[in-house]
């Protein structure tokens, strides 16, 4: 093909650079993904961007196979296609029932339903390379979309003076990739792959400085409102758990202390009871070693006699 040609090196060049750092990019979310699978949990993770991504290489998909000179542009984003499926595959497995019913009805809307209709359309209403570029027009509107995902993370970053959420490896590859295919598509002067990746560039580079900036602070402790809204259900969860726990610890202490008196208390239980009853209508005449009993049972004034106490 003529990506191969000799005429163009530089496109091969860095089209097989964009591929590899791409597929850097497409394999980061593995430890979150494997944490999920051994915890059978989505712990509060979206699958919102997961969903956009596999959308995003499906159009990117489409537009590739429309002209005959972005080979490398099909190749990364079929593998983007599979790695993206496999992890909303895995959501949707191990996600509560709400986030799995909110994650079927994105992808039946926007994968499948905004997929089809955009086919549809662009097939009926645009012919030859007309076609082609309407699509890719409409690739960029989206790619622009997704590379301002990152403005949440910038935020807080900038708010919280830490770069605990945002991974240096992912920011750097998330550039990387962004100048590869920048240069793809200005060696190719196709305007709809260069221009998405102007706007990564320029997100990817204020990540690096804020990175270099904030990178000796220490871990802090986010409000509520500062945290992501996944952030905030993980952590209301862990509380949920954590109170539980301790009221069934309480539970039981209550119920082991009702039921299992001192040996010690019962036996002093015992000699009270004993002793109530030894010294029924019976007084102690202070510092005597004698009893007064009533012999009527009516209190001090009525008749009494004076004997010596038993032991």
């Amino acid at each position: 093909m003529a990506v191969f040609a000799t005429d163009n090196l530089g496109v091969l060049i860095f089209g097989i650079l964009g591929n590899i750092t791409s597929f850097v990019v497409f394999l980061a979310p593995v430890p979150t993904f494997y944490r999920v699978y051994k915890k059978k949990s989505t712990e509060g993770f979206q699958s919102v961007p997961y969903v956009v991504a596999l959308f995003s290489a499906m159009m990117w998909l489409y537009y590739a196979t429309l002209k005959s000179d972005l080979i490398l542009l099909v190749t990364i984003n079929s593998v983007g296609c599979v790695i993206e499926t496999i992890y909303i595959a895995l959501y949707i497995a191990y996600a509560p029932k709400q986030a799995r019913m909110f994650t079927l009805r994105l992808l039946l809307l926007l994968n499948f339903g905004g997929f089809c209709l955009i086919l549809l359309l662009s097939h009926f209403l645009a012919k030859g390379s007309l076609r082609a570029t309407v699509l890719g027009w409409v690739c960029t509107s989206f790619a622009v979309s997704v590379f301002a995902a990152p403005l949440s993370i910038i935020r807080v970053v900038i708010r919280t003076k830490s770069v605990e959420f945002m991974p240096f490896p992912l920011s750097f590859f998330l550039t990387l990739s962004a100048i590869m295919w920048l240069f793809y598509g200005i060696m190719l002067k196709d305007l709809c792959v260069a221009i998405p990746n102007v706007l990564g560039l320029i997100f990817g580079v204020l990540q690096m400085v804020l990175y270099v900036m904030y990178r000796k602070n220490k871990t802090v402790v986010l409000l509520e409102e500062q945290k992501l809204p996944e952030q905030v259900k993980a952590d209301v969860d862990q509380k949920l758990d954590n109170n539980n726990s301790h009221t069934v610890m309480m539970a039981e202490v209550q119920v082991i202390s009702s039921n299992s008196k001192p040996e010690k208390d019962q036996n002093d239980d015992d000699l009270d009871d004993h002793d109530k009853k030894k010294n029924k209508n019976q007084l102690v005449r202070p510092q005597t070693g004698y009893c007064v009993i009533n012999m009527e049972g009516q209190g001090l004034a009525s008749q009494c006699q004076t004997v010596k106490c038993a032991a």
